[in-house]
């Protein structure tokens, strides 16, 4: 018989070595709310890139993004340490599911008039619910009180700071977001400096993996919307043909290459890592929802809607595979110590997808794009030979002579 849930229980810290520790449904309702909002960014990045407003747009959904991942990873680490999944757990997850409706709200208006009120206020309520936790964490857990209480603070002075930067003028305003960024990203390193929250490191791998699941199913998502708008208006294509085949192989190759790797195990090894992998993910989900919105772009150079060049339309696929890439080679090879060969590998694969979209003009915008899902095959299949050579090789080369 299923173990029902309690009304009411003492939030104490889960054990971090706890077998088959796996994420909740609720914790998978939370993430669902995300994909709102995670939407509503990429849309926006494919309209302003579509018409041609590359460098605001680009900075507008960094900005967006941020909100929409820090709040996400939040919510993720807390509740590996503190889940107690009872009453009062469930409704300030809730709260902290409308604030994050809200924001995906107050996305249009951040884009387009870079007011980000609406965002802010959703923002604020999904951390205030937050900070509500962790002051219940540190009522109800004395042992851990120091750390949780840094915590509280600390998100607390930076959600007033983030009402008042609404209303500061620009670029003051502009400047307020950089310098609350960073000091939203210290919170973590010092409450965490001595004394760390009993994160499972399982947990926080299998979280960080569905996640990534779930920001490639909104890059289907958005693509399969954009085809099938562009078949209603002129049919099907091979042009249309070849652009789907190509976002097909990127979509797999970037799903294959985040898993092949398992990172719980080195999770623990350090506080550095494991900070620096938490947050290298921004640009991890930022680079992949980036893709969906890339393609979108390309299809629409394909129907002649886009007003950039066929070379900005490559781009806006090829710079996010790019820094998808790097990013993920170097979180592997700090983490799981795998050989700098791959971050070559990723190299020399992130040029070419620069150089095939240099020439989209001569190799047409539809081709270039199979031929970079093609190339992210590549590097699959280098990564893939990489990681099955590399523990033969540092085996013979231990060996005496």
């Amino acid at each position: 018989m299923a173990e029902v849930p309690p009304l009411r229980a003492r939030m104490l810290a889960r054990d971090p070595r706890e077998q088959h520790r796996a994420a909740t449904p609720l914790e998978l309702l939370f993430d669902l709310c995300f994909v709102a909002a995670v939407g509503q960014a990429a849309a926006q990045l494919h309209h302003g890139i579509s018409e041609g407003h590359v460098a605001g747009t680009v900075l507008g959904y960094l900005m967006v993004f941020f909100a929409i991942w820090w709040a996400w990873m939040n919510f993720t680490w807390f509740a590996s340490a503190y889940d107690t999944d009872d009453v009062p757990y469930r409704a300030l997850t809730l709260v902290q599911m409308a604030g994050v409706l809200v924001l995906a709200a107050g996305v249009p208006a951040a884009f387009r008039d870079y007011d980000f009120t609406i965002a802010t206020i959703g923002y604020v309520v999904m951390r205030v619910a937050l900070i509500a936790q962790w002051l219940r964490a540190a009522r109800e857990h004395p042992e851990g009180r120091p750390c949780t209480l840094r915590y509280a603070v600390g998100v607390g002075v930076c959600q007033v700071a983030w009402i008042g930067r609404l209303w500061l003028p620009d670029p003051w305003r502009e400047i307020g977001f950089a310098v609350l960024v960073v000091a939203e990203m210290l919170v973590p390193v010092l409450a965490e400096r001595r004394m760390q929250t009993a994160w499972h490191p399982r947990h926080i791998a299998e979280r960080y993996g569905l996640f990534t699941i779930i920001v490639l199913g909104e890059v289907v998502l958005a693509v399969t919307a954009a085809i099938q708008e562009d078949v209603a208006d002129g049919g099907w294509s091979a042009g249309l043909l070849e652009i789907g085949a190509g976002g097909l192989l990127m979509i797999f190759a970037m799903w294959w290459l985040y898993f092949k790797h398992t990172v719980s195990d080195h999770l623990r090894d350090s506080l550095t890592r494991a900070i620096a992998w938490g947050y290298g993910h921004y640009l991890v989900f930022g680079g992949i929802a980036a893709v969906g919105a890339g393609l979108e772009v390309v299809i629409d150079s394909h129907a002649h809607k886009a007003h950039l060049d066929t070379v900005g339309a490559a781009l806006a696929v090829a710079v996010p595979l790019l820094v998808y890439l790097v990013v993920l080679s170097v979180l592997h090879v700090q983490l799981v110590h795998s050989g700098g060969l791959m971050v070559l590998a990723t190299i020399v694969g992130g040029a070419l997808l620069l150089l095939t979209a240099g020439m989209a003009d001569t190799l047409t915008i539809e081709f270039a794009t199979l031929l970079m899902g093609l190339e992210m095959v590549l590097v699959l299949i280098a990564g893939l030979v990489i990681q099955h050579t590399e523990p033969r090789t540092r085996e013979l080369a231990d060996r005496p002579a």
